[in-house]
């Protein structure tokens, strides 16, 4: 006797998500319930590989280690490809089976590393893998200004307004707005003209 299934296709999938939701919060569940609840300071401190954390952590980080990082899990989880296609290829019955096989592959491998070393060039002429922090350098313009009146420009104060959000200050304030001539805002904006080459 042949029964039909009460269930969709999309009612098994939806048991199935429930279903893992389910171990996952059971999995949470379980782990407060067994874990120890004694806190001290030790236990709540950060860690940091095994290295005890010592000044404020709102400092700057080089991203080149980031970089270097990420590029090196790039290329060993593409690397871990090669395992699967070393499986295949070294099995004697394939290749007997039709010679063009083993040809196939080893083109097939051959591309593969070949954009895996392309790649590692690429990130190696762009700098990515020197540890040693490049000079920095000031850059330059063929503009016919002069630095010392940007700088000039630069270092000049302005005079800025406290805030108060007493009505009565504000209304004086405005007071002798009205009454003495507004300071000139600083207009100093850059033009670059193109060399014509």
């Amino acid at each position: 006797m042949n029964e039909a299934s009460q269930l969709t296709e999309f009612g098994k999938i939806f048991i199935y998500l429930i279903m893992g939701v389910f171990f996952v919060l059971f999995t949470f569940f379980l782990g407060w319930l067994v874990a120890l609840k004694k806190p001290n300071p030790e236990k709540l401190s950060s860690y940091e590989c095994g290295e005890e954390p010592t000044g404020s952590s709102w400092i700057q980080f080089n991203s080149r280690f980031y970089v270097i990082a990420l590029i090196f899990l790039l290329f060993d989880v593409e690397i871990v490809f090669i395992f699967p296609w070393a499986t295949v290829f070294g099995q004697e019955s394939l290749i007997a089976a039709d010679p063009r096989w083993g040809w196939l592959s080893l083109t097939e491998m051959f591309i593969f590393i070949g954009i895996l070393l392309i790649g590692l060039l690429y990130v190696w002429k762009k700098g990515d893998l020197s540890w040693i922090k490049p000079e920095p350098f000031m850059p330059s313009s063929p503009a016919k200004i002069p630095y010392s009146i940007y700088q000039e420009f630069n270092n000049k104060t302005y005079q800025i307004k406290k805030f108060s959000s007493n009505k009565e200050v504000l209304e004086a304030e405005k007071e002798t707005e009205i009454m003495s001539p507004a300071a000139p805002k600083p207009a100093f904006i850059p033009k670059f003209k193109r060399s014509s080459a």
